[in-house]
């Protein structure tokens, strides 16, 4: 089996404090070089893209550097997704990998970054956005839509954008689809809905991409079927302790994904997921 990515979660500590993000209980932690080596060696056959995102910030971790040699020297196309607070101190580091796609979150700003300090966090990241593109995909997300009207702060962000990467059109807030909508050779911009992780109405008829498209990997080595499970509701196993194909072959794995092609959720977490709505 042959997954279109599989999500390694290098720490699940973060520098900001968004109120819209999933309130984890778990012990906050940082993944091991020596634990990440054991993780590609153990995934290699079953991808070759990695996403380093769950939760946490991963441009915080002290070792970022060396375990994106590691994916490297695995021919492994990595994909990250940060915050972007901390590009002005990684992007020489950054830019020496051969890193597929930076996704940045720039919804989070509006409530961790102070309006003096802006114009700097937009001067950091735009910039490092043009210089990266050459062989970087990079995709600017404004995950905040809850309205149609545009905000006083997505105006500013749209603002910013336009002007630091000298565009001579103005951008649309319309939600977009797909990789979003191209700005620049190799930079996109997504407007999205802000997401919600669990509703409180359980929906049993949906489908997933969970165990088919993709599976997560928390920073503890608990293995789960999906990005969203971020608490390891649906925990499947552990990479550190137990061959991945015998978790992937587990009862309850395969129960979830059977339901799944049968567009039945059988998991409550699944059923109240908010990614299928």
């Amino acid at each position: 089996m042959k997954f279109k990515k599989i999500y390694i979660e290098i720490t699940n500590s973060c520098n900001f404090a968004c109120s819209f993000c999933f309130p984890s209980a778990r012990k906050k932690q940082f993944i091991a070089v020596d634990e990440f080596r054991e993780i590609i060696h153990k995934i290699r056959p079953f991808t070759d893209y990695i996403y380093l995102h769950v939760l946490g910030e991963p441009l915080l971790h002290p070792n970022l550097d060396e375990m994106l040699t590691i994916a490297e020297e695995n021919n492994l196309f990595v994909n990250l997704t940060t915050n972007g607070s901390l590009i002005s101190l990684k992007k020489e580091m950054l830019k020496k990998h051969n890193i597929r796609l930076i996704n940045i979150s720039i919804h989070d700003i509006e409530e961790n970054i102070s309006a003096e300090k802006l114009d700097f966090y937009f001067d950091e990241v735009l910039s490092f956005a043009k210089e990266s593109s050459e062989k970087t995909y990079i995709c600017l997300r404004l995950w905040n839509q809850e309205k149609d009207e545009i905000t006083s702060f997505n105006q500013l962000c749209l603002s910013k954008i336009k002007e630091k990467l000298n565009l001579d059109k103005n951008i649309p807030f319309a939600q977009t689809k797909g990789n979003g909508l191209k700005l620049l050779p190799n930079i996109y911009l997504q407007n999205e809905r802000r997401f919600e992780w669990q509703h409180e109405k359980p929906n049993t008829n949906k489908t997933c991409y969970a165990l088919k498209d993709h599976i997560a990997i928390l920073v503890d080595g608990s293995v789960v079927p999906c990005c969203i499970d971020a608490d390891a509701h649906l925990r499947l196993g552990n990479i550190f302790s137990e061959n991945l194909q015998d978790i992937l072959n587990s009862e309850k794995a395969l129960r979830i994904n059977s339901g799944f092609l049968q567009k039945k959720a059988v998991e409550d977490y699944c059923k109240k997921c908010g990614f299928a709505r």
